[in-house]
């Protein structure tokens, strides 16, 4: 398999209303599937700056003159699109989730697939992994991280079994993680409850969430008006953040009103609710979840 299929190519890009002389972001460089697409929609003097934090990404970086690959967490996207001297942009994608590098190479511990060590870090060099959270955590803390970033009904009896598990001997691999949640694995739901306290842990490791919210913030200040964000997302966590913010313009509460009941909100969406077709599915299985939501800066 390719290091990795763009999701919703077209939707994503044609999302963005790419002006051919504008400045693009694109938060997610991954396989460069969607900066190939943009660039292909630029004309010379057109620009598009690029954020991955996976070293395994940077073997991917495209040679063209108007493409810069930032090698950061797009946490800090304003920081490094300054240091370049750039304050505004027209258009922002971002494709949330794991590649299908990350996936497929067994070392890195992202798939249920395969007995490998427990990693998870989208970024190499950081130094909490999957390890340190299984090991590590206290009760509590776990069985929140399983709840909260799961949505597992049953995240305290998960805890409660790898805690005692866990005083036996360290729980290295992600096959003996499975085998100690084996009992809350009915064979019908195996693989989905499976993915779910992989996700968990995925979200906590990589501080998914904090990351997601960090970066919707910024955009508020680096778009310029009219400027477009499009954003694909792949579980309900993830795509609530990114709705109630093209919404809303904050993660919780509401929005106050001006003495005349209007509210003031950074962005308005643009168009429907967009998922791939059957056709999309059949050729990348991973693309069944997606979401994209586009809006645009007012």
């Amino acid at each position: 398999m390719n290091y990795h299929s763009a999701v919703l190519l077209k939707e994503s890009i044609d999302g963005l209303d790419i002006k051919p002389n504008g400045v693009y972001v694109d938060v997610t460089f991954g396989g460069g599937g969607h900066s190939k697409e943009i660039l292909s929609r630029l004309d010379d003097d057109g620009k598009l700056f690029a954020f991955d934090q996976d070293e395994d990404a940077l073997k991917n970086t495209i040679d063209d003159k108007r493409f810069i690959l930032i090698h950061e967490n797009f946490r800090h996207i304003k920081r490094f699109l300054r240091f370049y001297g750039v304050k505004k942009v027209d258009g922002i994608l971002a494709d949330l989730g794991v590649s299908s590098h990350q996936f497929d190479i067994a070392e890195r511990g992202f798939s249920t697939r395969f007995d490998a060590n427990l990693d998870m870090r989208m970024n190499q060099n950081e130094k909490k992994s999957a390890f340190d959270i299984i090991n590590y955590y206290e009760e509590k803390q776990l069985a929140d991280v399983l709840y909260n970033y799961g949505e597992l009904r049953s995240a305290r009896s998960i805890a409660t079994k790898i805690i005692e598990a866990r005083q036996e001997e360290k729980i290295k691999t992600s096959f003996q993680l499975k085998k100690i949640v084996k009992p809350f694995l009915p064979k019908a739901k195996e693989h989905k409850i499976l993915a779910q306290i992989y996700q968990a842990v995925r979200i906590e490791v990589n501080e998914e969430l904090e990351v997601l919210k960090n970066f919707l913030v910024q955009t508020v200040d680096l778009l310029e008006e009219g400027g477009k964000l499009s954003v694909i997302s792949y579980h309900s966590l993830e795509d609530r953040l990114v709705k109630r913010w093209m919404q809303k313009g904050m993660f919780k509460g509401e929005p106050e009103k001006d003495f005349y009941g209007n509210i003031s909100v950074p962005f308005k969406k643009d168009g429907k609710l967009i998922v791939p077709n059957a056709a999309e599915i059949k050729q990348n299985n991973r693309a069944r979840s997606a979401k994209l939501r586009v809006a645009y800066r007012l």
